[in-house]
């Protein structure tokens, strides 16, 4: 997908290189548990799918692997060392990894403003924060074993560009257009804060049983799938041969069904948070033959 003439004036944090405490290694993975609920690592995605299939729970932060943005999130003290508006060109110069992440959020920034403006609504443009291992958010710690996540507090969408190596790696799906997957799922949980359902998910998850909100959850991230689809739908002239497959293979890769089946040998659909493979690919897939947000309402009926 073509996304290189896309500028940097966007809002960038950069974490990388930085401190930020607090145990390492396991350690560290123990204490983000009972924050992260049912979000599925990518470097520690077997631990922690062993440890929900037993333990179950919620999520607090959206993500491509992670609980939906549907539970409430703690706001806490940090640094606030990071680049922001001007530096954001130093801040995505780093490598190829970083510079791909840049231009996929500023292409996705321009298309959903576009579209908000369109329905007359007022759009608010979120953060990108890059961080290296570990890092601090708005919803509290960050590691890289969380995967890429959103955090509703800061309305920050957080990235460990070494995902983009697991992804190809582990994940088996490699490709651009599977990384703007990422970034854009990532997205979609933002514009979820912008029109109140993520809030309207969290409240109805406080009222109802584990596995209906786990059941909320998935469709929160299947939504997000959608409006990944929505956003490069919307930039169809810059689609490549070869790039919707390399979208429906990360989506397939990254179903719960497909992680689960991997990890621990069987599937446990109660457990679900972001849908199955099935699911995930045909709500990005439907995202992508529309290019319209209200073809993503995935609370009204069957998923």
């Amino acid at each position: 997908m073509r996304l290189d003439d896309f500028d940097n004036d966007i809002n960038v944090e950069d974490q990388r290189g930085q401190s930020f405490g607090g145990g390492g290694g396991g350690g560290l993975l123990l204490g983000l548990l009972p924050m992260i609920g049912s979000r599925f690592g990518c470097g520690g995605i077997v631990v922690v799918l062993l440890i929900f299939a037993v333990f179950g729970g919620l999520g607090n932060l959206g993500g491509l692997l992670g609980g939906g943005g549907s539970a409430p999130s703690t706001q806490v003290s940090r640094n606030d060392a990071g680049s922001t508006g001007s530096g954001a060109a130093a801040s995505c110069s780093v490598d190829a990894a970083t510079r791909s992440t840049c231009n996929a959020f500023s292409s996705a920034e321009n298309t959903w403003e576009r579209l908000f403006a369109q329905s007359g609504e007022r759009f608010q443009a979120p953060k990108l924060v890059f961080y290296g291992g570990q890092g601090m958010s708005g919803c509290g710690a960050a590691a890289s074993a969380m995967g890429p996540f959103y955090c509703p507090s800061d309305q920050g969408i957080y990235i460990d560009t070494s995902f983009f190596q697991e992804l190809e790696q582990r994940f088996r799906a490699a490709g651009d257009f599977a990384q703007y997957y990422v970034v854009a799922h990532e997205f979609g949980h933002h514009i979820q804060t912008l029109t109140g359902a993520s809030q309207q998910v969290r409240q109805a998850q406080q009222r109802a049983s584990r596995a209906e909100g786990n059941a909320l959850s998935v469709r929160l991230e299947l939504q997000a799938d959608c409006y990944a689809g929505v956003w490069a739908a919307q930039n169809r002239n810059r689609l490549e041969p070869g790039d919707i497959e390399e979208g429906m293979r990360a989506a397939q890769a990254i179903g719960d069904d497909t992680l689960q089946r991997e990890a621990q040998g069987r599937v446990v659909p109660e457990s679900f948070t972001h849908g199955t493979s099935a699911q995930r690919q045909a709500w990005l897939r439907r995202g992508l033959e529309s290019g319209d947000p209200a073809v993503c309402d995935t609370f009204s009926g069957a998923i």
